[in-house]
């Protein structure tokens, strides 16, 4: 059994003008991946336990992180601009890293929720929530 530490996660998401921006840097939380299917429950008369028929899915996700607003290429920048876009972005996320055969998913997004919280204690954190479009894709780098 080989197991992985979270420090190595890597996680891509699309700038507003198409480009695939590293973002990992600026995120310390990735969640919800490759994320859930809906179930339809088909029990009858007579079943002794609930059955159900796999449906469509329906996969949100969560990232969340350190606040910077740079130009083009700060995490806000790239997550405000696609909070207010017309077409979907891509996201490339490897739990694991990045490094050849290990485990990729990858999809389309849209960005449902943007959040930029501060306190005066503390630094200013940055959490997005996405909607997939479509269904998430498990491969490898």
């Amino acid at each position: 059994m080989t197991f992985r530490h979270g420090k190595d996660a890597v996680f891509s998401l699309d700038d507003s003008g198409g480009t695939l921006r590293d973002v990992k840097i600026y995120l310390n939380q990735v969640s919800g991946l490759p994320g859930a299917r809906a179930l339809s429950e088909v029990t009858a008369f007579t079943d002794q336990g609930t059955k159900s028929i796999p449906g469509l899915a329906n996969v949100t996700f969560s990232i969340a992180g350190h606040f910077d607003a740079t130009a083009t290429t700060g995490i806000f920048t790239v997550l405000n601009s696609l909070r207010t876009a017309t077409a979907t972005a891509t996201f490339e996320y490897g739990p694991e890293g990045s490094t050849a055969t290990r485990v990729k998913i990858s999809g389309e997004c849209w960005c449902t929720e943007l959040t930029v919280d501060a306190s005066v204690s503390d630094r200013v954190p940055i959490a997005a929530t996405f909607q997939v479009d479509g269904v998430p894709t498990v491969g490898t780098y």
